[in-house]
Protein backbone atom coordinates (compact mmCIF):
# COMPACT_ATOMS: atom_id res chain seq x y z
CA UNK A 1 0.00 0.00 0.00
CA UNK A 2 1.17 3.51 -0.97
CA UNK A 3 2.35 5.95 1.87
CA UNK A 4 0.56 8.72 2.30
CA UNK A 5 3.30 11.14 2.36
CA UNK A 6 4.05 9.30 -1.37
CA UNK A 7 3.47 12.30 -2.85
CA UNK A 8 4.68 15.51 -0.84
CA UNK A 9 2.49 18.18 -2.58
CA UNK A 10 -1.04 16.22 -1.28
CA UNK A 11 -0.35 15.61 2.28
CA UNK A 12 -2.68 14.06 4.29
CA UNK A 13 -5.43 15.75 6.28
CA UNK A 14 -5.56 15.93 10.21
CA UNK A 15 -8.71 14.49 11.58
CA UNK A 16 -7.96 15.47 15.14
CA UNK A 17 -6.59 19.45 14.35
CA UNK A 18 -9.08 19.65 12.34
CA UNK A 19 -11.57 18.49 15.02
CA UNK A 20 -10.45 21.03 17.63
CA UNK A 21 -10.36 23.64 14.99
CA UNK A 22 -14.03 23.78 14.15
CA UNK A 23 -15.82 21.44 16.67
CA UNK A 24 -16.42 24.82 18.47
CA UNK A 25 -19.02 27.08 19.46
CA UNK A 26 -18.33 29.61 17.08
CA UNK A 27 -18.67 27.51 13.84
CA UNK A 28 -22.65 26.46 14.03
CA UNK A 29 -25.01 24.95 11.74
CA UNK A 30 -28.22 26.96 12.80
CA UNK A 31 -27.54 26.94 16.38
CA UNK A 32 -25.76 23.16 16.65
CA UNK A 33 -21.88 23.01 16.69
CA UNK A 34 -20.42 20.66 14.14
CA UNK A 35 -21.21 17.42 15.76
CA UNK A 36 -18.86 15.21 14.18
CA UNK A 37 -15.75 15.58 11.90
CA UNK A 38 -14.19 12.05 10.30
CA UNK A 39 -11.42 11.92 7.50
CA UNK A 40 -11.44 9.02 6.02
CA UNK A 41 -9.03 7.18 4.05
CA UNK A 42 -11.37 6.04 1.90
CA UNK A 43 -15.24 5.44 0.62
CA UNK A 44 -17.28 4.56 -2.12
CA UNK A 45 -18.99 7.67 -1.24
CA UNK A 46 -19.03 10.40 1.47
CA UNK A 47 -22.93 11.21 0.38
CA UNK A 48 -23.50 7.21 0.36
CA UNK A 49 -21.37 6.87 3.90
CA UNK A 50 -23.17 9.74 5.60
CA UNK A 51 -26.69 8.62 4.28
CA UNK A 52 -26.06 5.81 5.72
CA UNK A 53 -25.30 7.14 9.18
CA UNK A 54 -28.20 9.37 8.88
CA UNK A 55 -30.59 6.28 8.89
CA UNK A 56 -28.85 4.80 11.70
CA UNK A 57 -29.64 8.35 13.78
CA UNK A 58 -26.00 10.15 13.23
CA UNK A 59 -27.09 14.06 14.12
CA UNK A 60 -27.52 16.71 12.86
CA UNK A 61 -24.25 18.68 11.47
CA UNK A 62 -21.90 15.66 11.21
CA UNK A 63 -19.30 15.85 8.43
CA UNK A 64 -17.31 13.34 6.53
CA UNK A 65 -14.56 13.74 4.17
CA UNK A 66 -12.50 11.24 2.22
CA UNK A 67 -8.85 11.19 1.19
CA UNK A 68 -10.28 8.89 -1.88
CA UNK A 69 -13.63 8.19 -3.17
CA UNK A 70 -13.98 4.65 -5.48
CA UNK A 71 -17.78 5.77 -6.68
CA UNK A 72 -17.88 9.86 -6.11
CA UNK A 73 -21.19 11.13 -7.17
CA UNK A 74 -21.86 13.82 -9.51
CA UNK A 75 -25.53 15.19 -10.54
CA UNK A 76 -27.81 13.13 -12.95
CA UNK A 77 -26.18 10.08 -11.57
CA UNK A 78 -22.79 10.69 -13.27
CA UNK A 79 -19.72 9.59 -11.49
CA UNK A 80 -16.63 12.14 -9.35
CA UNK A 81 -13.57 11.15 -10.08
CA UNK A 82 -9.83 12.04 -8.87
CA UNK A 83 -6.76 10.88 -7.59
CA UNK A 84 -6.50 10.44 -3.95
CA UNK A 85 -5.36 13.41 -1.58
CA UNK A 86 -6.72 15.42 -5.01
CA UNK A 87 -9.32 17.66 -3.85
CA UNK A 88 -11.88 18.46 -1.36
CA UNK A 89 -14.33 15.31 -0.79
CA UNK A 90 -17.18 15.86 1.99
CA UNK A 91 -20.19 15.97 2.86
CA UNK A 92 -22.74 17.46 5.65
CA UNK A 93 -25.23 15.90 7.47
CA UNK A 94 -28.53 18.34 7.79
CA UNK A 95 -32.03 17.87 9.73
CA UNK A 96 -33.62 21.04 9.05
CA UNK A 97 -35.88 22.67 11.52
CA UNK A 98 -37.83 24.60 8.73
CA UNK A 99 -40.34 23.89 6.48
CA UNK A 100 -39.03 21.27 4.12
CA UNK A 101 -40.67 23.20 0.96
CA UNK A 102 -37.87 25.86 1.79
CA UNK A 103 -34.68 22.51 1.83
CA UNK A 104 -34.33 22.89 -2.34
CA UNK A 105 -32.62 26.27 -1.35
CA UNK A 106 -29.78 23.81 0.21
CA UNK A 107 -27.86 23.28 -2.71
CA UNK A 108 -27.92 26.65 -3.64
CA UNK A 109 -26.33 27.75 -0.23
CA UNK A 110 -23.62 25.71 -0.25
CA UNK A 111 -22.74 26.64 -3.63
CA UNK A 112 -22.82 30.39 -2.48
CA UNK A 113 -20.89 29.63 0.70
CA UNK A 114 -18.12 27.21 -1.56
CA UNK A 115 -17.85 30.33 -3.57
CA UNK A 116 -17.19 32.54 -1.21
CA UNK A 117 -14.89 30.69 0.93
CA UNK A 118 -12.46 29.51 -2.75
CA UNK A 119 -12.76 32.96 -3.70
CA UNK A 120 -11.43 34.48 -0.07
CA UNK A 121 -8.83 31.88 0.22
CA UNK A 122 -7.18 31.00 -3.15
CA UNK A 123 -7.91 34.65 -4.45
CA UNK A 124 -9.52 33.48 -7.36
CA UNK A 125 -12.93 35.23 -8.71
CA UNK A 126 -15.13 32.00 -8.84
CA UNK A 127 -19.02 32.22 -10.11
CA UNK A 128 -22.01 29.84 -9.91
CA UNK A 129 -23.39 27.96 -12.98
CA UNK A 130 -26.91 26.90 -12.12
CA UNK A 131 -27.68 25.34 -10.05
CA UNK A 132 -24.34 23.83 -8.80
CA UNK A 133 -21.04 23.91 -10.29
CA UNK A 134 -18.49 26.34 -8.99
CA UNK A 135 -16.98 27.71 -12.33
CA UNK A 136 -13.87 30.56 -12.73
CA UNK A 137 -15.54 33.67 -13.62
CA UNK A 138 -15.07 34.96 -17.28
CA UNK A 139 -14.27 38.77 -17.94
CA UNK A 140 -17.71 39.14 -18.71
CA UNK A 141 -18.98 37.66 -15.34
CA UNK A 142 -16.65 39.46 -13.31
CA UNK A 143 -18.63 43.06 -14.26
CA UNK A 144 -22.35 42.07 -15.07
CA UNK A 145 -24.77 39.67 -16.21
CA UNK A 146 -25.42 39.90 -19.97
CA UNK A 147 -26.14 37.13 -22.35
CA UNK A 148 -23.48 36.49 -25.32
CA UNK A 149 -23.95 35.30 -28.56
CA UNK A 150 -25.36 31.71 -29.69
CA UNK A 151 -21.81 29.66 -29.68
CA UNK A 152 -22.47 26.83 -27.59
CA UNK A 153 -20.30 26.66 -24.27
CA UNK A 154 -20.95 22.62 -23.13
CA UNK A 155 -21.06 22.34 -19.80
CA UNK A 156 -18.79 25.22 -18.47
CA UNK A 157 -15.89 24.46 -20.88
CA UNK A 158 -13.69 27.11 -20.82
CA UNK A 159 -13.06 29.26 -24.37
CA UNK A 160 -9.31 30.34 -25.92
CA UNK A 161 -9.22 33.62 -24.12
CA UNK A 162 -8.49 32.80 -20.39
CA UNK A 163 -8.99 34.32 -17.08
CA UNK A 164 -5.52 33.31 -15.81
CA UNK A 165 -2.02 32.32 -17.53
CA UNK A 166 -1.98 29.08 -16.60
CA UNK A 167 -4.69 28.17 -19.20
CA UNK A 168 -7.07 26.39 -17.22
CA UNK A 169 -9.41 28.92 -16.45
CA UNK A 170 -12.15 31.29 -18.02
CA UNK A 171 -15.53 28.82 -17.08
CA UNK A 172 -13.87 25.67 -16.62
CA UNK A 173 -15.65 24.00 -13.83
CA UNK A 174 -13.50 23.78 -10.69
CA UNK A 175 -16.37 21.92 -8.41
CA UNK A 176 -20.30 20.41 -7.80
CA UNK A 177 -22.30 19.90 -5.12
CA UNK A 178 -24.73 17.06 -4.82
CA UNK A 179 -28.11 17.20 -2.14
CA UNK A 180 -29.78 14.13 -1.72
CA UNK A 181 -32.80 13.28 1.00
CA UNK A 182 -32.32 10.38 3.10
CA UNK A 183 -33.64 9.58 6.84
CA UNK A 184 -36.69 8.26 7.97
CA UNK A 185 -39.87 9.04 7.94
CA UNK A 186 -39.63 10.60 11.80
CA UNK A 187 -36.36 11.99 11.03
CA UNK A 188 -35.51 12.99 7.55
CA UNK A 189 -32.37 14.48 6.34
CA UNK A 190 -30.53 16.12 3.39
CA UNK A 191 -26.60 15.32 3.04
CA UNK A 192 -24.68 17.80 1.21
CA UNK A 193 -22.26 17.03 -1.34
CA UNK A 194 -18.70 18.86 -2.19
CA UNK A 195 -16.25 18.08 -4.22
CA UNK A 196 -13.30 20.68 -4.85
CA UNK A 197 -10.55 19.91 -7.37
CA UNK A 198 -7.72 21.30 -5.46
CA UNK A 199 -3.99 20.00 -6.95
CA UNK A 200 -5.43 17.96 -10.26
CA UNK A 201 -2.74 18.23 -12.60
CA UNK A 202 -3.51 18.52 -16.39
CA UNK A 203 -2.90 14.99 -17.53
CA UNK A 204 -5.39 14.23 -14.45
CA UNK A 205 -8.28 16.55 -15.19
CA UNK A 206 -11.56 14.22 -15.50
CA UNK A 207 -13.23 15.78 -18.91
CA UNK A 208 -12.06 19.07 -20.99
CA UNK A 209 -13.65 21.52 -19.41
CA UNK A 210 -12.49 21.15 -15.49
CA UNK A 211 -9.68 22.40 -13.68
CA UNK A 212 -8.31 23.06 -10.52
CA UNK A 213 -6.76 25.63 -7.98
CA UNK A 214 -3.69 24.34 -9.02
CA UNK A 215 -4.00 24.51 -12.65
CA UNK A 216 -6.02 27.50 -12.21
CA UNK A 217 -3.13 29.78 -10.78
CA UNK A 218 -4.63 30.25 -6.90
CA UNK A 219 -2.65 31.89 -4.10
CA UNK A 220 -3.61 28.61 -1.47
CA UNK A 221 -3.38 25.30 -2.61
CA UNK A 222 -3.56 24.26 1.14
CA UNK A 223 -6.67 21.84 1.70
CA UNK A 224 -6.89 22.27 5.38
CA UNK A 225 -7.27 25.83 4.97
CA UNK A 226 -9.68 25.88 2.34
CA UNK A 227 -11.61 23.18 3.98
CA UNK A 228 -11.90 25.77 7.43
CA UNK A 229 -13.05 28.40 5.30
CA UNK A 230 -15.62 26.23 3.36
CA UNK A 231 -16.90 24.58 6.58
CA UNK A 232 -16.96 28.48 8.62
CA UNK A 233 -18.58 29.65 5.53
CA UNK A 234 -21.38 27.39 5.34
CA UNK A 235 -22.28 27.45 8.93
CA UNK A 236 -22.62 31.21 8.70
CA UNK A 237 -25.18 30.50 5.61
CA UNK A 238 -27.20 27.93 6.74
CA UNK A 239 -27.26 29.49 10.53
CA UNK A 240 -28.95 33.23 8.55
CA UNK A 241 -30.84 30.80 6.37
CA UNK A 242 -32.26 28.63 9.66
CA UNK A 243 -33.35 31.90 11.81
CA UNK A 244 -35.33 32.98 8.97
CA UNK A 245 -37.30 30.03 8.70
CA UNK A 246 -36.15 29.19 5.44
CA UNK A 247 -36.68 32.39 3.80
CA UNK A 248 -34.19 32.90 1.11
CA UNK A 249 -34.97 36.58 0.62
CA UNK A 250 -34.77 37.54 3.90
CA UNK A 251 -31.69 35.97 4.78
CA UNK A 252 -29.95 37.29 2.04
CA UNK A 253 -29.04 34.17 -0.01
CA UNK A 254 -31.71 35.08 -3.42
CA UNK A 255 -29.90 38.02 -3.26
CA UNK A 256 -25.71 37.05 -2.97
CA UNK A 257 -27.17 34.33 -5.32
CA UNK A 258 -27.69 36.00 -8.14
CA UNK A 259 -25.07 37.92 -7.37
CA UNK A 260 -22.52 35.02 -7.66
CA UNK A 261 -23.98 33.24 -10.50
CA UNK A 262 -22.46 33.29 -14.07
CA UNK A 263 -25.52 31.73 -15.70
CA UNK A 264 -28.07 34.53 -15.34
CA UNK A 265 -28.74 37.09 -18.00
CA UNK A 266 -27.01 34.29 -20.75
CA UNK A 267 -28.77 32.60 -23.65
CA UNK A 268 -29.22 28.82 -22.15
CA UNK A 269 -29.95 25.69 -23.08
CA UNK A 270 -31.71 23.25 -20.86
CA UNK A 271 -31.86 19.80 -21.16
CA UNK A 272 -34.70 18.39 -19.10
CA UNK A 273 -34.72 15.12 -17.61
CA UNK A 274 -37.48 12.78 -20.08
CA UNK A 275 -35.65 14.37 -22.87
CA UNK A 276 -36.87 18.07 -23.60
CA UNK A 277 -35.00 21.32 -24.07
CA UNK A 278 -35.89 24.60 -23.60
CA UNK A 279 -33.56 27.80 -25.12
CA UNK A 280 -33.87 31.17 -24.02
CA UNK A 281 -32.03 33.64 -21.71
CA UNK A 282 -31.82 33.11 -18.24
CA UNK A 283 -33.41 35.85 -16.41
CA UNK A 284 -33.93 35.24 -12.71
CA UNK A 285 -34.89 32.41 -9.86
CA UNK A 286 -38.11 31.65 -8.45
CA UNK A 287 -38.92 32.04 -4.95
CA UNK A 288 -37.91 28.28 -5.15
CA UNK A 289 -34.25 28.74 -6.87
CA UNK A 290 -35.85 27.78 -9.55
CA UNK A 291 -34.26 29.20 -13.15
CA UNK A 292 -36.70 31.13 -14.75
CA UNK A 293 -35.75 31.03 -18.34
CA UNK A 294 -38.13 33.23 -21.34
CA UNK A 295 -38.04 31.97 -24.76
CA UNK A 296 -38.26 33.79 -28.22
CA UNK A 297 -42.16 34.73 -27.32
CA UNK A 298 -41.93 36.06 -24.03
CA UNK A 299 -43.28 32.87 -22.02
CA UNK A 300 -41.31 32.35 -18.77
CA UNK A 301 -40.59 28.70 -17.93
CA UNK A 302 -39.27 27.80 -14.49
CA UNK A 303 -36.64 24.68 -14.31
CA UNK A 304 -35.71 22.60 -11.10
CA UNK A 305 -33.32 19.70 -12.46
CA UNK A 306 -31.65 19.34 -15.66
CA UNK A 307 -28.96 20.45 -17.57
CA UNK A 308 -28.27 24.23 -18.28
CA UNK A 309 -26.00 24.85 -21.31
CA UNK A 310 -24.52 28.35 -21.67
CA UNK A 311 -24.61 29.86 -24.94
CA UNK A 312 -21.92 32.52 -26.43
Amino acid sequence: MASVYSDLNRPPLNERSLQRALMVPGIAFGGHSIAALRVLPEVDSTNTALLAAAADGAPHGSVVIAESQTAGKGRLGRSWVAPPRSGLFLSILLRPEVPPAHWGWLPLLAGVAARSAISRAAELDVRLKWPNDLILAEPADSSSNTAGSNTAESDSAGSDSTATDSGYGVGRKLGGILAEQGGTAAQPCVVIGIGINVTLRADELPAPHATSLLLAGAKVTDRDTILRALLRSFGSWYTDWAASGGDAERCGLTAAYRADCATLGREVRAELPGGSVISGQAIDLDQDGRLLVRDTTGASTPIGAGDVVHLR
